[in-house]
């Protein structure tokens, strides 16, 4: 156990916004709703997996919705509190701890903000090691967990509680009324006992995510090239260097949804590199060479500082580093394909691991 304060928070929305993966929400707002209440309320608890019972009441928060919503329709801080006090009213029972459903932008703020204003603990776990845009796109899911009861809140003081059958109708009816309360909630989401969360979460995220935000920032003082020290942290593979030459999103059905061209510099030099993303990037790859697809990691770096841009933040002109990270071994079974592969998105490709198609790009 230890406490998060100010600067491993700081640091913690720069690991966030690389996992994200492009997409699930800008961390910067949620990194200031967090530092206004650790400056409120004291630092936040925050406990590794062995410090839960296997009987403790664990229930992830984060945001559902389109990222480029967030852009004009900031949390106010009330949607949480009234997730959480709907879903213990429902439940019969007090909540030990809250954890990020996904590892990914926003959503791994939000938990840390909450858990400040209620004084609740934060269990170094997450469902994703990454960021999707599914609610059943967890890992949580992979193992039969149920995502219902849920709880989605607004800004203007409505509150749902979901129970639906299984965690894809959760998925389609918590999108139509997260529609309906203006493109983004906040949601309390698969309750589960300790034991759940010990076998199913991707364990250690958030001290990674504090990791690769520390190595970013001290990069220049420590005279080293930062996206060599994220490469070596995360185990992932420089894919393209160049400058965005074209970018093309757009908000419809709850998701931001599109593509972006990336014109080929240096050693990439007479290439072109597409991406296409649903709030995350979900496939990377040049007219000859597919580079990277979900469910691995692909994420976008300033070429000069190192840090991660977000899929609203991509600009012309912008001069960036296009990574592969390997995703955690649980989404390379049939299932964890099956359920964030290339052919659920609707992308006529195989899923091949990042590091193979590394070594097969090397080899032509």
């Amino acid at each position: 156990m230890r406490f998060i304060g100010k600067e491993e928070i700081e640091d913690i929305a720069v690991g966030a916004a690389l996992l994200g993966t492009g997409g699930g929400g800008d961390p910067h707002i949620g990194k200031l709703m967090a530092l206004q209440a650790v400056e409120e309320n004291g630092p936040i608890k925050l406990l590794s997996i062995d410090e839960i019972g296997d009987d403790d009441l664990i229930v992830p928060t984060g945001m559902m919705g389109a990222p480029t919503v967030m852009v004009e329709k900031a949390p106010s801080g009330t949607e949480a509190l009234a997730t959480f006090k709907t879903l213990e009213s429902y439940l019969g029972e007090k909540i030990v701890a809250t954890i990020p459903i996904e590892a990914g932008g926003i959503n791994s703020m939000l938990p840390l903000a909450l858990a400040a204003t209620l004084k609740l603990p934060v269990v170094d776990v997450d469902g994703m090691g990454r960021a999707f845009p599914e609610l059943q796109m967890t890992t949580f899911y992979l193992d039969g967990v149920s995502a219902t009861p849920m709880v989605i809140a607004d800004e203007k003081g409505n509150a749902s509680l979901l129970n639906t059958i299984d965690n894809l109708w959760a998925e389609r009816i918590a999108r139509n009324a997260t529609i309906q309360m203006g493109g983004s909630v906040m949601m309390a989401i698969y309750p589960m006992r300790g034991k759940n969360l010990k076998e199913s979460g991707i364990h250690n995220i958030l001290q990674l995510e504090e990791e690769i935000g520390r190595s970013i920032r001290l990069a220049k003082a420590g005279g080293y090239d930062p996206i060599e020290k994220v490469l070596e942290l995360t185990k992932g593979f420089e894919l393209f260097q160049g400058k965005v030459t074209d970018i093309n999103r757009k908000t419809e059905t709850g998701f931001t949804r599109g593509m972006a061209a990336i014109e080929g510099l240096a050693d990439y030099k007479g290439e072109t590199l597409e991406l296409r993303f649903q709030n995350e990037h979900l496939i990377a790859q040049t007219k000859e060479c597919l580079l990277c697809v979900t469910p691995d990691l692909i994420a976008v770096l300033d070429a000069e500082t190192g840090l991660p841009i977000t899929t609203e933040g991509l600009r012309y002109g912008a001069r960036c580093v296009v990574i592969g990270i390997p995703c955690d071994p649980k989404w390379r079974t049939k299932k964890g394909i099956d359920t964030c592969g290339p052919a659920y998105f609707g992308y006529d490709v195989d899923y091949v691991p990042v590091e193979k198609l590394m070594v097969e790009g090397a080899g032509q």
